[in-house]
Protein backbone atom coordinates (compact mmCIF):
# COMPACT_ATOMS: atom_id res chain seq x y z
CA UNK A 1 0.00 0.00 0.00
CA UNK A 2 2.82 2.45 0.90
CA UNK A 3 4.52 1.84 -2.45
CA UNK A 4 1.32 2.70 -4.29
CA UNK A 5 0.34 5.73 -2.21
CA UNK A 6 2.85 8.27 -3.48
CA UNK A 7 0.70 11.37 -3.22
CA UNK A 8 -0.58 13.08 -0.05
CA UNK A 9 -4.28 12.77 -0.85
CA UNK A 10 -3.92 9.04 -1.51
CA UNK A 11 -1.88 8.49 1.68
CA UNK A 12 -4.55 10.27 3.76
CA UNK A 13 -7.43 8.29 2.23
CA UNK A 14 -5.64 4.93 2.41
CA UNK A 15 -3.75 5.38 5.68
CA UNK A 16 -3.09 1.94 7.13
CA UNK A 17 -3.49 2.77 10.84
CA UNK A 18 -6.18 0.70 12.56
CA UNK A 19 -7.19 1.57 16.12
CA UNK A 20 -6.64 -1.25 18.60
CA UNK A 21 -9.62 -3.35 19.68
CA UNK A 22 -10.90 -3.45 23.23
CA UNK A 23 -12.21 0.10 23.70
CA UNK A 24 -15.35 -0.06 25.86
CA UNK A 25 -17.43 2.91 27.03
CA UNK A 26 -21.03 3.52 28.15
CA UNK A 27 -21.97 5.20 24.88
CA UNK A 28 -22.38 3.05 21.77
CA UNK A 29 -20.08 4.02 18.91
CA UNK A 30 -21.72 5.88 16.03
CA UNK A 31 -21.07 4.10 12.75
CA UNK A 32 -21.92 6.14 9.67
CA UNK A 33 -21.78 4.49 6.28
CA UNK A 34 -23.30 4.13 2.90
CA UNK A 35 -20.43 2.06 1.48
CA UNK A 36 -19.28 -0.91 3.57
CA UNK A 37 -15.82 -2.29 2.74
CA UNK A 38 -15.44 -6.04 2.07
CA UNK A 39 -12.09 -7.82 2.55
CA UNK A 40 -12.58 -9.92 -0.58
CA UNK A 41 -14.95 -10.74 -3.42
CA UNK A 42 -15.80 -13.99 -1.64
CA UNK A 43 -16.93 -11.98 1.39
CA UNK A 44 -18.94 -9.61 -0.82
CA UNK A 45 -20.80 -12.56 -2.36
CA UNK A 46 -21.39 -14.49 0.85
CA UNK A 47 -22.03 -11.89 3.53
CA UNK A 48 -25.59 -11.74 4.91
CA UNK A 49 -27.17 -8.74 6.65
CA UNK A 50 -30.71 -10.02 7.24
CA UNK A 51 -29.75 -12.06 10.30
CA UNK A 52 -27.28 -9.42 11.59
CA UNK A 53 -24.34 -11.74 10.92
CA UNK A 54 -22.59 -9.21 8.68
CA UNK A 55 -22.68 -5.81 7.01
CA UNK A 56 -23.27 -5.15 3.31
CA UNK A 57 -24.50 -1.56 2.92
CA UNK A 58 -25.23 1.22 5.34
CA UNK A 59 -28.96 1.19 4.58
CA UNK A 60 -29.16 -2.43 5.76
CA UNK A 61 -27.58 -1.85 9.15
CA UNK A 62 -24.47 -0.88 11.06
CA UNK A 63 -23.24 -1.85 14.53
CA UNK A 64 -25.12 1.21 15.84
CA UNK A 65 -28.51 0.36 14.35
CA UNK A 66 -28.18 -3.38 15.02
CA UNK A 67 -27.48 -2.61 18.67
CA UNK A 68 -30.51 -0.34 18.94
CA UNK A 69 -32.76 -2.97 17.36
CA UNK A 70 -31.60 -5.61 19.82
CA UNK A 71 -32.07 -3.34 22.84
CA UNK A 72 -35.56 -2.47 21.68
CA UNK A 73 -36.30 -6.19 21.46
CA UNK A 74 -35.23 -6.46 25.09
CA UNK A 75 -37.59 -3.60 25.96
CA UNK A 76 -40.70 -5.01 24.27
CA UNK A 77 -39.96 -8.74 24.29
CA UNK A 78 -39.59 -9.22 20.54
CA UNK A 79 -37.09 -11.34 18.64
CA UNK A 80 -36.71 -9.34 15.41
CA UNK A 81 -36.81 -5.59 14.79
CA UNK A 82 -36.34 -3.11 11.97
CA UNK A 83 -35.94 0.66 12.31
CA UNK A 84 -37.84 3.15 10.17
CA UNK A 85 -37.85 6.96 9.90
CA UNK A 86 -41.03 7.53 11.97
CA UNK A 87 -43.92 5.87 13.78
CA UNK A 88 -46.14 6.40 10.75
CA UNK A 89 -43.50 4.77 8.55
CA UNK A 90 -43.71 1.75 10.87
CA UNK A 91 -47.48 1.55 10.32
CA UNK A 92 -47.01 1.88 6.55
CA UNK A 93 -44.27 -0.78 6.53
CA UNK A 94 -46.62 -3.27 8.18
CA UNK A 95 -49.73 -2.56 6.12
CA UNK A 96 -47.93 -2.50 2.78
CA UNK A 97 -45.92 -5.63 3.56
CA UNK A 98 -48.91 -7.74 4.59
CA UNK A 99 -51.80 -6.52 2.39
CA UNK A 100 -52.55 -6.90 -1.31
CA UNK A 101 -55.39 -6.17 -3.69
CA UNK A 102 -58.62 -7.76 -2.46
CA UNK A 103 -57.49 -7.91 1.17
CA UNK A 104 -59.19 -6.19 4.07
CA UNK A 105 -57.75 -4.47 7.14
CA UNK A 106 -59.69 -3.61 10.31
CA UNK A 107 -58.79 -0.45 12.23
CA UNK A 108 -60.29 0.84 15.51
CA UNK A 109 -62.29 4.02 15.01
CA UNK A 110 -60.29 5.70 17.80
CA UNK A 111 -56.95 4.86 16.18
CA UNK A 112 -54.14 7.26 15.36
CA UNK A 113 -55.59 9.46 12.62
CA UNK A 114 -52.86 9.04 9.97
CA UNK A 115 -53.30 5.25 10.13
CA UNK A 116 -56.95 5.67 9.13
CA UNK A 117 -56.25 8.33 6.50
CA UNK A 118 -53.54 6.16 4.94
CA UNK A 119 -56.07 3.34 4.63
CA UNK A 120 -58.64 5.72 3.12
CA UNK A 121 -56.22 7.05 0.51
CA UNK A 122 -53.10 4.97 -0.13
CA UNK A 123 -54.35 1.46 0.66
CA UNK A 124 -57.58 2.10 -1.23
CA UNK A 125 -55.55 2.91 -4.36
CA UNK A 126 -54.18 -0.65 -4.22
CA UNK A 127 -57.66 -2.15 -3.91
CA UNK A 128 -57.31 -2.84 -0.19
CA UNK A 129 -60.51 -2.34 1.79
CA UNK A 130 -60.55 -1.02 5.34
CA UNK A 131 -63.30 -1.28 7.95
CA UNK A 132 -63.52 0.58 11.25
CA UNK A 133 -64.57 -1.20 14.43
CA UNK A 134 -65.47 -0.21 18.00
CA UNK A 135 -62.31 -0.64 20.07
CA UNK A 136 -64.30 -1.33 23.24
CA UNK A 137 -66.55 -3.98 21.70
CA UNK A 138 -65.00 -7.39 21.04
CA UNK A 139 -68.28 -8.56 19.54
CA UNK A 140 -68.16 -5.73 17.01
CA UNK A 141 -64.65 -6.76 16.00
CA UNK A 142 -65.79 -10.38 15.67
CA UNK A 143 -68.68 -9.33 13.45
CA UNK A 144 -66.40 -7.29 11.19
CA UNK A 145 -63.86 -10.05 10.49
CA UNK A 146 -64.52 -11.66 7.09
CA UNK A 147 -62.68 -14.24 4.93
CA UNK A 148 -60.89 -11.27 3.29
CA UNK A 149 -59.56 -9.88 6.59
CA UNK A 150 -55.79 -10.23 6.72
CA UNK A 151 -54.78 -7.70 9.35
CA UNK A 152 -56.31 -6.17 12.48
CA UNK A 153 -54.79 -3.01 13.92
CA UNK A 154 -54.97 -2.54 17.70
CA UNK A 155 -54.25 0.42 19.97
CA UNK A 156 -54.02 0.30 23.76
CA UNK A 157 -55.26 2.89 24.53
CA UNK A 158 -56.83 4.70 21.58
CA UNK A 159 -55.45 7.93 20.25
CA UNK A 160 -56.69 11.20 21.81
CA UNK A 161 -59.57 9.73 23.85
CA UNK A 162 -57.53 6.90 25.41
CA UNK A 163 -60.17 4.18 25.63
CA UNK A 164 -58.45 0.97 26.75
CA UNK A 165 -59.63 -2.17 24.91
CA UNK A 166 -59.75 -5.78 26.07
CA UNK A 167 -56.50 -6.45 24.28
CA UNK A 168 -56.02 -10.10 25.32
CA UNK A 169 -59.55 -11.05 24.22
CA UNK A 170 -59.13 -9.29 20.89
CA UNK A 171 -55.87 -11.12 20.26
CA UNK A 172 -57.50 -14.45 21.18
CA UNK A 173 -60.31 -13.73 18.73
CA UNK A 174 -57.97 -12.83 15.87
CA UNK A 175 -55.74 -15.82 16.53
CA UNK A 176 -58.76 -18.13 16.43
CA UNK A 177 -59.79 -16.61 13.09
CA UNK A 178 -56.26 -16.82 11.66
CA UNK A 179 -55.87 -13.05 11.34
CA UNK A 180 -52.59 -11.20 12.00
CA UNK A 181 -52.64 -8.57 14.75
CA UNK A 182 -50.51 -5.42 14.76
CA UNK A 183 -50.40 -3.21 17.85
CA UNK A 184 -49.42 0.45 18.04
CA UNK A 185 -47.52 0.12 21.32
CA UNK A 186 -46.22 3.68 21.53
CA UNK A 187 -48.24 4.48 24.68
CA UNK A 188 -47.26 1.27 26.48
CA UNK A 189 -43.63 1.61 25.35
CA UNK A 190 -42.82 -1.92 26.54
CA UNK A 191 -43.29 -0.73 30.14
CA UNK A 192 -47.05 -0.70 30.83
CA UNK A 193 -47.48 -4.26 29.56
CA UNK A 194 -45.62 -6.84 27.47
CA UNK A 195 -47.18 -6.89 23.98
CA UNK A 196 -45.91 -10.38 23.16
CA UNK A 197 -46.80 -11.83 26.58
CA UNK A 198 -50.31 -10.61 27.42
CA UNK A 199 -50.85 -13.47 29.88
CA UNK A 200 -47.85 -12.20 31.86
CA UNK A 201 -46.50 -15.67 32.58
CA UNK A 202 -43.48 -15.56 30.28
CA UNK A 203 -44.85 -18.27 28.01
CA UNK A 204 -45.60 -15.98 25.03
CA UNK A 205 -48.66 -18.16 24.39
CA UNK A 206 -50.80 -15.04 24.09
CA UNK A 207 -49.43 -11.95 22.37
CA UNK A 208 -49.75 -9.71 19.36
CA UNK A 209 -48.04 -10.74 16.14
CA UNK A 210 -46.46 -7.34 15.49
CA UNK A 211 -45.68 -4.35 17.69
CA UNK A 212 -44.92 -0.99 16.16
CA UNK A 213 -43.45 1.81 18.26
CA UNK A 214 -42.98 5.50 17.58
CA UNK A 215 -39.51 5.85 19.04
CA UNK A 216 -40.08 9.58 18.59
CA UNK A 217 -41.90 9.47 21.94
CA UNK A 218 -40.59 7.82 25.14
CA UNK A 219 -37.52 5.97 23.77
CA UNK A 220 -36.16 9.29 22.45
CA UNK A 221 -37.52 11.39 25.29
CA UNK A 222 -36.17 14.66 23.95
CA UNK A 223 -38.73 15.71 21.37
CA UNK A 224 -35.94 15.90 18.80
CA UNK A 225 -35.85 12.53 17.02
CA UNK A 226 -38.18 11.03 14.42
CA UNK A 227 -37.96 7.24 14.33
CA UNK A 228 -40.08 4.10 14.53
CA UNK A 229 -39.66 0.36 14.92
CA UNK A 230 -41.46 -2.77 13.74
CA UNK A 231 -41.04 -5.82 15.96
CA UNK A 232 -42.10 -9.46 15.79
CA UNK A 233 -41.42 -12.86 17.30
CA UNK A 234 -42.15 -14.62 13.99
CA UNK A 235 -39.30 -15.15 11.56
CA UNK A 236 -41.75 -15.53 8.66
CA UNK A 237 -43.52 -12.25 9.41
CA UNK A 238 -40.22 -10.51 9.94
CA UNK A 239 -39.02 -11.62 6.51
CA UNK A 240 -42.10 -10.08 4.85
CA UNK A 241 -41.64 -6.83 6.76
CA UNK A 242 -37.90 -6.80 6.14
CA UNK A 243 -38.30 -7.40 2.41
CA UNK A 244 -40.59 -4.38 1.97
CA UNK A 245 -38.33 -2.37 4.28
CA UNK A 246 -35.46 -3.06 1.86
CA UNK A 247 -37.50 -2.39 -1.29
CA UNK A 248 -38.67 0.98 0.04
CA UNK A 249 -35.12 1.92 0.99
CA UNK A 250 -36.06 2.74 4.58
CA UNK A 251 -33.27 3.72 6.93
CA UNK A 252 -32.45 5.90 9.92
CA UNK A 253 -29.61 8.30 10.60
CA UNK A 254 -26.74 7.11 12.77
CA UNK A 255 -26.90 10.16 15.02
CA UNK A 256 -30.63 9.64 15.56
CA UNK A 257 -29.95 6.02 16.50
CA UNK A 258 -27.26 7.25 18.88
CA UNK A 259 -29.73 9.67 20.51
CA UNK A 260 -32.25 6.90 21.17
CA UNK A 261 -29.54 4.58 22.49
CA UNK A 262 -28.42 7.32 24.88
CA UNK A 263 -31.97 7.81 26.17
CA UNK A 264 -33.01 4.17 26.55
CA UNK A 265 -31.30 3.58 29.93
CA UNK A 266 -33.54 6.24 31.53
CA UNK A 267 -36.82 5.36 29.79
CA UNK A 268 -38.34 3.60 32.80
CA UNK A 269 -37.44 6.43 35.18
CA UNK A 270 -38.86 9.03 32.81
CA UNK A 271 -41.98 7.00 32.05
CA UNK A 272 -42.82 6.67 35.74
CA UNK A 273 -42.22 10.39 36.31
CA UNK A 274 -44.53 11.32 33.40
CA UNK A 275 -47.10 8.85 34.71
CA UNK A 276 -47.10 10.11 38.31
CA UNK A 277 -47.45 13.76 37.28
CA UNK A 278 -50.20 12.98 34.77
CA UNK A 279 -52.27 11.10 37.34
CA UNK A 280 -51.94 13.95 39.84
CA UNK A 281 -53.11 16.54 37.32
CA UNK A 282 -55.82 14.32 35.86
CA UNK A 283 -57.34 13.76 39.32
CA UNK A 284 -57.17 17.49 40.06
CA UNK A 285 -58.88 18.35 36.78
CA UNK A 286 -61.72 15.98 37.64
CA UNK A 287 -62.69 18.49 40.33
CA UNK A 288 -62.68 21.57 38.09
CA UNK A 289 -66.02 23.06 37.03
CA UNK A 290 -65.45 23.38 33.23
CA UNK A 291 -64.37 19.71 32.96
CA UNK A 292 -67.13 17.12 32.56
CA UNK A 293 -64.89 14.10 31.93
CA UNK A 294 -61.25 13.13 32.30
CA UNK A 295 -60.00 10.39 29.99
CA UNK A 296 -57.10 8.55 31.61
CA UNK A 297 -56.95 4.72 31.64
CA UNK A 298 -55.80 4.55 35.26
CA UNK A 299 -58.76 6.56 36.57
CA UNK A 300 -61.90 4.78 37.70
CA UNK A 301 -64.71 5.53 35.26
CA UNK A 302 -62.48 6.21 32.28
CA UNK A 303 -63.55 4.10 29.27
CA UNK A 304 -61.83 0.72 29.45
CA UNK A 305 -60.38 1.28 32.93
CA UNK A 306 -61.13 -2.31 33.94
CA UNK A 307 -59.19 -3.60 30.93
CA UNK A 308 -56.24 -1.36 31.83
CA UNK A 309 -56.36 -2.59 35.42
CA UNK A 310 -56.40 -6.23 34.33
CA UNK A 311 -53.52 -5.89 31.88
CA UNK A 312 -51.35 -3.16 33.42
CA UNK A 313 -52.32 -2.96 37.07
CA UNK A 314 -51.61 -6.45 38.35
CA UNK A 315 -48.23 -6.57 36.64
CA UNK A 316 -47.09 -3.47 38.52
CA UNK A 317 -48.05 -4.34 42.10
CA UNK A 318 -51.51 -2.82 41.82
CA UNK A 319 -50.40 0.69 40.82
CA UNK A 320 -49.94 -0.09 37.18
CA UNK A 321 -48.31 2.05 34.54
CA UNK A 322 -50.14 4.54 32.38
CA UNK A 323 -47.77 6.94 30.58
CA UNK A 324 -48.09 10.72 30.77
CA UNK A 325 -51.02 11.31 28.45
CA UNK A 326 -54.64 12.18 29.20
CA UNK A 327 -57.54 14.18 27.78
CA UNK A 328 -60.36 16.20 29.24
CA UNK A 329 -63.82 17.00 27.89
CA UNK A 330 -64.84 20.63 28.36
CA UNK A 331 -68.55 21.22 29.03
CA UNK A 332 -70.71 22.10 26.01
CA UNK A 333 -71.76 25.39 27.61
CA UNK A 334 -68.33 26.73 26.71
CA UNK A 335 -67.60 27.67 23.11
CA UNK A 336 -64.76 26.47 20.93
CA UNK A 337 -63.37 30.01 21.14
CA UNK A 338 -63.21 29.72 24.94
CA UNK A 339 -61.49 26.34 24.72
CA UNK A 340 -58.97 27.80 22.28
CA UNK A 341 -58.44 30.75 24.62
CA UNK A 342 -57.77 28.34 27.47
CA UNK A 343 -55.07 26.57 25.44
CA UNK A 344 -53.58 29.89 24.33
CA UNK A 345 -53.48 31.13 27.94
CA UNK A 346 -51.30 28.27 29.11
CA UNK A 347 -47.69 29.30 29.55
CA UNK A 348 -45.76 26.19 30.62
CA UNK A 349 -47.86 23.93 28.40
CA UNK A 350 -46.89 24.51 24.79
CA UNK A 351 -49.19 23.96 21.82
CA UNK A 352 -47.85 21.12 19.73
CA UNK A 353 -48.30 17.54 18.55
CA UNK A 354 -46.44 14.45 19.74
CA UNK A 355 -45.58 13.60 23.35
CA UNK A 356 -43.03 11.86 25.54
CA UNK A 357 -40.58 14.75 25.76
CA UNK A 358 -39.59 17.01 28.67
CA UNK A 359 -42.02 19.83 27.78
CA UNK A 360 -45.74 19.56 28.54
CA UNK A 361 -48.01 19.95 25.51
CA UNK A 362 -51.68 20.71 24.83
CA UNK A 363 -53.89 20.32 21.72
CA UNK A 364 -57.69 20.70 21.33
CA UNK A 365 -59.46 18.20 19.06
CA UNK A 366 -62.75 18.22 17.16
CA UNK A 367 -63.83 14.60 17.47
CA UNK A 368 -66.75 14.97 15.05
CA UNK A 369 -64.27 15.26 12.20
CA UNK A 370 -62.15 12.35 13.46
CA UNK A 371 -64.68 9.58 14.11
CA UNK A 372 -67.18 7.77 11.91
CA UNK A 373 -68.95 6.00 14.77
CA UNK A 374 -70.79 7.52 17.76
CA UNK A 375 -68.84 7.52 21.04
CA UNK A 376 -71.42 6.95 23.80
CA UNK A 377 -68.64 6.42 26.35
CA UNK A 378 -67.67 10.08 25.96
CA UNK A 379 -69.49 13.02 27.47
CA UNK A 380 -70.56 15.75 25.01
CA UNK A 381 -68.06 18.58 24.77
CA UNK A 382 -64.71 19.62 23.35
CA UNK A 383 -61.73 17.32 23.86
CA UNK A 384 -58.36 18.73 24.95
CA UNK A 385 -55.37 16.39 25.16
CA UNK A 386 -52.43 16.95 27.48
CA UNK A 387 -48.99 15.42 27.33
CA UNK A 388 -47.29 15.88 30.68
CA UNK A 389 -43.57 16.58 30.57
CA UNK A 390 -40.97 16.62 33.31
CA UNK A 391 -41.74 20.01 34.86
CA UNK A 392 -42.69 20.21 38.54
CA UNK A 393 -46.31 19.15 38.87
CA UNK A 394 -47.08 22.08 41.22
CA UNK A 395 -46.01 24.56 38.54
CA UNK A 396 -48.11 22.81 35.90
CA UNK A 397 -51.15 22.92 38.19
CA UNK A 398 -50.68 26.66 38.73
CA UNK A 399 -50.49 27.14 34.99
CA UNK A 400 -53.70 25.18 34.46
CA UNK A 401 -55.45 27.18 37.19
CA UNK A 402 -54.64 30.58 35.71
CA UNK A 403 -55.58 29.47 32.19
CA UNK A 404 -58.88 27.94 33.30
CA UNK A 405 -59.79 31.13 35.15
CA UNK A 406 -58.86 33.32 32.19
CA UNK A 407 -60.97 31.33 29.76
CA UNK A 408 -63.89 30.14 31.90
CA UNK A 409 -64.05 32.43 34.92
CA UNK A 410 -63.34 31.76 38.64
CA UNK A 411 -63.06 28.10 39.57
Amino acid sequence: MKDLAQHLSTRIIHHDYVAPEGFVAPAIAVHKASTVIFPSIAALRSRQWKDKSGYTYGLHGTPTTFTLEERLCALEGGLQCVLVPSGLAAIANVSLALLKTGDEVLIPDNAYGPNKSMAEATLAQFGIRHVLYDALDVADLAAKITPATRLVWLESPGSVTLEFPDLPEMVRLCRARGVITALDNTWGAGLAFAPFDLSGDGSHDLGVDISIHALTKYPSGGGDVLMGSVMTRSAALHCRIQELHMHLGLGVGANDAEAVLRSLPTIELRYRAHDAAARTLARWLQQQRPVVQVLHPALLGSPGHAHWQALCGAAQGGEGAAAGLFSVVIDTRYSQAQVDAFCDALQLFKIGYSWGGPISLVVPYALDSMRQRPSPQLQPGTVVRFSIGLEAVQDLQRDLTQALEQAFGPL
